[in-house]
């Protein structure tokens, strides 16, 4: 698992730990794992770090100091380093005199432009984890000349100008082909629309003591999703195993439902109801699928159930489901149609799963406001309706009522911008819920399948969502190993 902390909690144990250390040892832990990142990356692109080019972007703050000493250290390996400083008078005194002993020189940002286009590696340093507002006037001259250039770029910590806690990006930022961090992943890496600017992220170890009630984000991996997915025992049967009902469709919409059915017949649980008009459809491609056309109350025994995908304007179904004592997944129109008092006095578990346009519509805010700010979104949404969230995007968060960390989801594809593929996830995560996993698993272990079968559907190539819901039991057994 990948866990994000807010700056004031790394900042804290940073203190903590230099508490402790000789002074300067901990930003010598980290200048060390930096300056090691950057030699593999020059190995990469010039063939070696001796005789390579090396410009290093060099702020006030103590990322501007990791730079340095990283510079330092490079230089001594024979590259030719060049360190811009945009405040001259308040750069890192240690860094500065460690880059000149190892033969690295300084320049002001003027002339940088030149230098930044026949460098083999630029080292953002600008500004550190507690920047906002996107770079200051003078440092986007050299984000845009490190853009234009060939060289690769590595940020220190994170890309100068994004939001560290949020991951926002209200201006003009350093797009980083590499993001070398320290102690601890910062949300700004793992959620969009910073983490599009991270590039690939290394962590670099420094002894930073972390509580886990303290994080802020986490990313589930392969092995925390093997623990979550449900296996049935040796006594199993399909109604121990959970059953799903999913209520969707419309005449308009039929094929809503058969995707939702689809996603929900490969989600763990040991039987689907489906309810709805369009039963003929269902059955005709999953005969397996209990179909009743008596309303939800009367459909039989379920454990959870779908409501939303593609039901029209049908309220008094969503309504119905919705005073259901079992875990309820809103998807799609059931999130139109729903009474949010009635969302927010169910005592079962309940999982909604906008995209940001239904998100923003629910929060009373633009769609751009949504996706521009995904953490706070999902939590705003969770605390207002009571319930779990899964913001769909291209970095899926999922928020507890609750509190705590957010989970966040990238195995996706932006393949799964298609038509249907969220009925499938909706029927994934409402057998997942039908299983006994709580809404928070639900949601963030179908997501991950999810992401996962569509990157397996697609393999570069356009995938309906038919595709990606063959694809789920091949995601299933990646995960396990099977």
């Amino acid at each position: 698992m990948r866990t994000a902390y807010s700056v004031e909690t790394v900042r804290n144990a940073e203190r903590e730990l230099m508490a402790r250390l000789p002074e300067g040892a901990l930003m010598q832990r980290a200048a060390a794992g930096l300056a090691a990142a950057c030699a593999q990356v020059l190995g990469r692109v010039a063939g070696r770090v001796y005789g390579s080019r090396v410009v290093l972007l060099v702020g006030s703050g103590d990322n501007g100091g990791d730079a340095l000493y990283a510079g330092a250290r490079l230089a001594r390996r024979g590259a030719g380093v060049t360190a811009v400083l945009l405040a001259p008078d308040r750069a890192h005194g240690g860094g500065l005199a460690a880059l000149r002993r190892a033969g690295g020189r300084t320049m002001s940002g003027e002339s940088a432009p030149a230098d930044i286009a026949r460098a083999d590696l630029v080292l953002d340093g600008i500004v550190g984890i507690g920047g906002k507002g996107g770079l200051r006037e003078a440092a986007v001259p050299l984000a845009d000349a490190a853009a234009r250039s060939r060289a690769a770029v590595v940020a220190v910590d994170l890309p100068s100008g994004v939001d560290a806690d949020t991951g926002e990006v209200r201006g003009a930022v350093v797009r980083a082909d590499l993001t070398v961090t320290f102690g601890a992943h910062k949300p700004a890496l793992l959620i969009d629309p910073a983490r599009e600017y991270a590039g690939a992220v290394r962590l670099v170890d420094i002894g930073l003591a972390l509580p886990a009630e303290a994080a802020e984000a986490e990313a589930l991996q392969h092995a925390d999703m093997a623990l979550l997915l449900p296996v049935p025992g040796a006594e199993s049967d399909k109604y121990r195993r959970g059953v799903v009902g999913v209520a969707a469709g419309s005449a308009r919409y039929p094929g809503a439902a058969v995707l939702a059915v689809a996603g929900a017949l490969r989600g763990g649980a040991g039987a689907v109801r489906y309810v709805g008009p369009a039963g003929d459809a269902v059955i005709a491609r999953f005969p397996e699928t209990l179909v009743s056309d008596e309303g939800p109350k009367r459909a039989g025994r379920v454990q959870a159930w779908v409501v939303g995908p593609g039901a029209g304007d049908d309220a008094s179904t969503v309504a119905e489901v919705l005073a259901a004592e079992v875990p309820v997944l809103i998807d799609a129109d059931g999130l139109r149609l729903a009474d949010p008092e009635a969302v927010r006095s169910r005592t079962a578990p309940t999982l909604m799963t906008p995209h940001a346009g239904e998100a923003a519509a629910l929060l009373g805010v633009s769609r751009e406001e949504v996706e521009g700010a995904r953490l706070s979104s999902a939590r705003e949404l969770a605390a207002r309706y009571g319930a779990a969230v899964l913001l769909k995007g291209s970095t899926t968060v999922i928020a507890s009522p609750d509190g705590g960390p957010v989970r966040v989801n990238a195995t996706g594809t932006s393949w799964l911008a298609t038509a249907g593929s969220g009925d499938v996830l909706s029927g994934l995560a409402g057998s997942l819920l039908a299983t006994g996993l709580p809404a928070l698993d639900a949601g963030s272990t179908a997501a991950y399948l999810h992401g996962l079968a569509g990157r397996l559907a697609a393999r570069g190539a356009p995938a309906g969502a038919h595709d990606v819901a063959k694809a789920i039991p091949a995601a299933w057994r990646d995960v396990r190993g099977d």
